[in-house]
């Protein structure tokens, strides 16, 4: 639907027209129809009380803000003026990097400006001057300065902001970038990439990028708004674009390292194919990149499962880019424990200390207990869990300990993800965790009426990584 409503004002002077087109009147004697356009999907009230966000989706959108034409914002997203984390947020970032470093893999953090901060010229006046701008780039900078200090190298991507390009940076009602932020983004990304240590062995190809077609997205932002309005807005069309090598020589020799990247692309939807981020770094780096993002993988989705695969564990790449938003909170320990777990490959090729095989079902299944008292303590222990059917998503487990404390965990990998039925994760560490002693492993079964599952368990040692304190100033936690 078309974002203006067009109301007619007079039919008599279109009659007149097919009356002159027929040589009944004088064309002198016509009249013009007359049109008058007015604002049609402004947000309706019920858009701006954050208690009408009641799904954990729609609270991803809390609460929307009408901005110039089409031009919708999040007000607790886009809006933010904070960038931070807590110290256990911290201290994993600095473990998680030298695991990295331990490999001789370099971590280059692709950490997204907000919408707020590149098109704030977007708002209205009184939007405009509740956002405090300044705060939120400041804020913004010293977070990339603490992902510095703790060793990883980081695009200073706050020259993308306050923009005033001709094509949009971001879509005006959905919060990925368009195709031509992805290449203002990957221009500032590729110079940092090639002033980095890695870059030197790794081998050079050319690239080029063309126009491929018209991409037309449906907003985000937009379709919330018509959920809470009942209004719709026009699709936005954009450019999309294609890279490929360029023309090289026949003899074949400038292909033999096309099938082994050295750069690896980790993230979310913001570099899928739609926008041809990974393509433009392939240009503007000029050298090929593995890109293992996918839609719907969120911060953490794409990284395990790149993980996970031979790829990484034969051949981890020299230099990993990892793109995410401020949107995802950075000190979630489930999925440092995932990680952590599987840059260690979980228990592949290690001497298990328990272990067990068995088809489950429907409802709790013990499948491990430590009727020895073995000594399984947190601290130094990994779990790896693998289902025979590749295609199950999700992991309910319940970790007994000998104190008669529990912890229930749960894991759902995207929707859109490429599984292999396998969690691996670290027993848990945090606070008084770590001198736990594992007594038992309860697994969920299928869902009531369905198939049993094989399953497979392991307890093993994990390496220990280090574990670092982070590197930067109490006061910028």
């Amino acid at each position: 639907m078309n974002p203006h409503l067009i109301k007619l004002l007079g039919l008599s002077g279109f009659a007149a027209a097919i009356f002159a087109a027929s040589g009944n009147l004088r064309a002198e004697d016509v009249q013009a129809p007359t049109f008058s356009a007015e604002p049609c999907c402004n947000l309706c009230p019920e858009a701006y009380d954050a208690k009408n966000y009641t799904t954990r989706y729609q609270q991803n959108f809390t609460t929307l803000v009408q901005a110039q034409g089409d031009w919708l914002f999040r007000t607790q997203e886009d809006l933010r003026t904070e960038f931070d984390t807590s110290p256990e947020g911290y201290r994993r970032l600095q473990q998680l990097h030298d695991a990295f470093k331990s490999k001789g893999v370099e971590l280059v953090v692709v950490y997204q400006p907000t919408r707020g901060l590149v098109d704030r010229n977007k708002l209205f006046p009184a939007e405009r001057d509740k956002f405090d701008y300044e705060k939120a780039l400041g804020n913004y900078q010293a977070m990339l300065g603490r992902f510095a200090k703790m060793g990883y190298h980081v695009p200073d991507l706050s020259p993308l902001t306050n923009e005033q390009q001709a094509h949009d940076f971001y879509f005006r009602g959905d919060q990925h970038w368009t195709p031509y932020g992805a290449e203002r983004t990957a221009k500032i990304v590729a110079e940092t990439v090639k002033k980095m240590p890695g870059f030197a062995d790794i081998p050079r190809r050319e690239f080029e990028t063309k126009i491929s077609g018209r991409m037309g997205k449906t907003g985000t932002l937009h379709n919330m708004a018509g959920q809470l309005c009942g209004t719709s807005y026009a699709i936005q069309y954009m450019d999309q674009f294609s890279t490929e090598p360029k023309s090289e020589a026949a003899d074949g020799d400038l292909f033999s390292d096309a099938g082994n990247p050295r750069i690896t692309l980790v993230g979310t939807s913001h570099s899928g194919k739609n926008y041809n981020f990974a393509g433009f770094l392939q240009q503007y780096i000029g050298a090929d990149i593995l890109n293992v993002a996918f839609p719907g993988g969120g911060l953490e989705g794409s990284m395990l499962q790149y993980l996970g695969s031979d790829e990484f564990q034969k051949m981890p790449p020299k230099i990993l880019i990892w793109e995410f938003s401020p949107l995802y909170r950075l000190d979630q320990e489930t999925i440092y424990r995932q990680m952590m777990a599987l840059l260690d490959n979980g228990c592949e090729g290690k001497n298990a200390e328990m272990s067990a095989s068995a088809l489950i079902k429907p409802g709790k299944n013990e499948l491990l207990v430590n009727s020895n008292n073995r000594d399984l303590h947190n601290s130094a222990y990994q779990v790896d869990i693998r289902f025979a059917d590749t295609s199950v998503k999700t992991l309910h487990t319940t970790l007994w300990y000998m104190n008669g404390r529990h912890e229930d965990i749960k894991i759902d990998k995207p929707k859109t993800s490429d599984t292999d039925g396998r969690f691996a994760f670290e027993l848990r560490t945090d606070k008084d965790w770590a001198s736990q002693n594992l007594l038992a492993v309860e697994v969920q079964g299928p869902e009531p009426g369905s198939a049993p599952q094989q399953v497979e368990a392991k307890i093993c040692k994990r390496n220990v990584f280090p574990n670092a304190e982070p590197r930067v100033a109490q006061a910028g936690l």
